[in-house]
């Protein structure tokens, strides 16, 4: 996503410092725009301070992607609360506008469809997504405070399933892994039974919402999402359908812990007050993440580090397993309560 925000701000005439640690981001995605004048790059993480002149902010910071944050979910959680204070101390210093892009994740397993800006979420503070959940909605708090304590002019937005060219081929997200899977006539992985929703917005009109976000005088939250429901079978029927010739074949595994079972946004304020709304159709969008991964997939990545990826993977299956185990614990924990509770109604009936 900062990728496609820094050709659109570059676009726009202005002048860009992108800033990126590459835990979860590619050099290579930017690699076109080193030569702009107008453009400086600069390897940093925001759990850090920085200091430097600045006009507007966008924050991006934090990994998106389930298999990333669990790798590194302390991380994740650091990056969420250090770096938005950070960001903001600097946006404070500065007299910056701050946009704070949060996620739809901190709605939790909605039980409001769609889901709306004043809805508060279902929401697991424990589970193995908390640290990005959780951190989010960490963030969104201090981004208030800071709006309410020092008057720094912030913006909120909770972006929703994004995805397109340049996405990771092995962030273990929806879109992206259906696609390299086809492409690479690999079994399409459904887990759970396919129909779970998710709203799929094209990575060009979920910069366009920011964009559109950053220059109102609204502070939101704004739901920045697609309006329109798929279940993830459509979405890989459609990935098949799409690539064309693959021997690929969908199988389904279990679904992981705290998966949302719906996902939608309702863009009512942000079509109302920044004359926003998604352009890009799902099979448009999906026709072009296609292209992108053929051609990536064709030639050698030497930022795509298979031992890595490998333990990135591992790291997920432990923690899936360890929360299995612990709710396996709290079972039997609530059993105990149960028989010590009736066994105290029992006194009492004596």
């Amino acid at each position: 996503m900062g990728s496609h925000l820094c050709e659109k701000l570059l676009d726009e005439g202005h002048e860009v410092i992108c800033l990126d640690n590459f835990l979860s981001g590619r050099k290579d995605n930017i690699r076109h725009l080193l030569s702009n004048p107008k453009f400086e790059l600069i390897r940093h993480d925001v759990q850090q301070p920085i200091h430097l002149h600045v006009e507007q902010i966008y924050h991006l910071a934090c990994p998106a992607s389930p298999i990333f944050y669990q790798f590194s979910a302390i991380d994740t959680m650091k990056t969420s609360v250090y770096g938005t204070i950070n960001l903001l101390e600097l946006a404070r210093n500065c007299k910056a506008t701050f946009l704070l892009a949060s996620t739809s994740e901190i709605y939790g397993d909605p039980l409001v469809h769609p889901q709306v800006e004043t809805y508060w979420g279902n929401v697991n503070t424990i589970g193995i997504r908390s640290c990005y959940d959780e951190g989010k909605r960490a963030a969104e708090a201090i981004l208030l405070d800071y709006h309410r304590t020092y008057g720094v002019d912030v913006k909120l937005a909770r972006i929703f399933n994004s995805y397109g060219p340049r996405m990771f081929q092995d962030d273990g997200r929806v879109v992206s892994n259906f696609v390299v899977q086809a492409l690479q006539n690999e079994n399409i992985t459904i887990y759970g039974d396919g129909s779970q929703t998710r709203s799929f917005c094209y990575c060009k009109d979920t910069i366009d919402g920011l964009y559109a976000l950053m220059n109102s005088p609204y502070l939101g939250p704004f739901n920045i999402g697609m309006p329109i429901e798929a279940t993830v079978r459509q979405l890989a029927e459609s990935v098949v359908r799409l690539v064309g010739e693959t021997k690929s074949q969908i199988i389904y595994h279990p679904l992981p812990s705290d998966d949302p079972t719906r996902r939608q946004p309702d863009i009512s304020r942000a079509r109302a007050l920044l004359n926003w709304s998604p352009k890009v159709s799902l099979e448009t969008g999906l026709t072009n993440t296609i292209e992108y991964f053929r051609t990536k997939l064709a030639t050698p990545d030497a930022e795509n580090s298979p031992e890595k990826q490998e333990l990135i993977r591992q790291q997920t299956r432990v923690r899936e397993q360890q929360e299995r185990e612990r709710k396996l614990q709290l079972k039997r924990e609530e059993e105990l309560v149960k028989a010590f509770l009736e066994a105290e109604a029992a006194k009492g009936n004596q």
